[in-house]
């Protein structure tokens, strides 16, 4: 519901003005519906889901294939627990392999197999093609700069991580 923006006791809620409601509908259109646009490629060529693929991908781009599981969690924008059970599905694939930290047991490491690497290396031209088509391809420099620094500023840490 859109009025004025008054300033209420905590009671009373501050409703949006036109330019608060265009930018929330707009966020919120892109959160429900983007995910769903970027993962579907993924599904019908690879099997893969979204967050699968950005697990995979972040192992990739590790020094040694390897992350700690908490950092890796936070890389993926997910909580730890939808975390694990992602990486219990890949390494049942094959993909990734889990151990101790050796620096610290109280960590533990997820590490990409040869095999999950194969498959990001095979998926990632899927999700480019996508990212590219469904995202940045509609937006100039000077946008995607202030895409950027928006995703930045309103960057929400997962549950269980910050």
């Amino acid at each position: 519901m859109s009025g004025t923006a008054e300033h209420g006791g905590d009671d009373e809620p501050r409703w949006l003005d036109e330019q608060e409601k265009a930018a929330w509908t707009g966020l919120i259109s892109l959160v429900l519906l983007l995910p769903g646009k970027l993962e579907s490629p993924l599904r019908q060529e690879h099997g893969l889901t979204l967050f699968e693929y950005l697990v995979l991908s972040h192992l990739s781009e590790a020094p040694g294939r390897t992350l700690r599981m908490g950092e890796l969690a936070f890389l993926a924008s997910g909580s730890l627990s939808r975390l694990s059970n992602v990486v219990k599905r890949c390494e049942q694939r094959g993909w990734v392999v889990r151990s101790p930290d050796p620096a610290d047991g109280r960590y533990t490491l997820a590490a990409l197999t040869d095999a999950g690497f194969e498959l990001v290396h095979e998926a990632a031209p899927t999700h480019l093609r996508s990212v590219r088509h469904t995202v940045l391809d509609s937006l100039n420099a000077t946008d995607q700069k202030a895409l950027a620094r928006i995703a930045e500023r309103m960057r929400i840490v997962p549950d269980g991580l910050g």
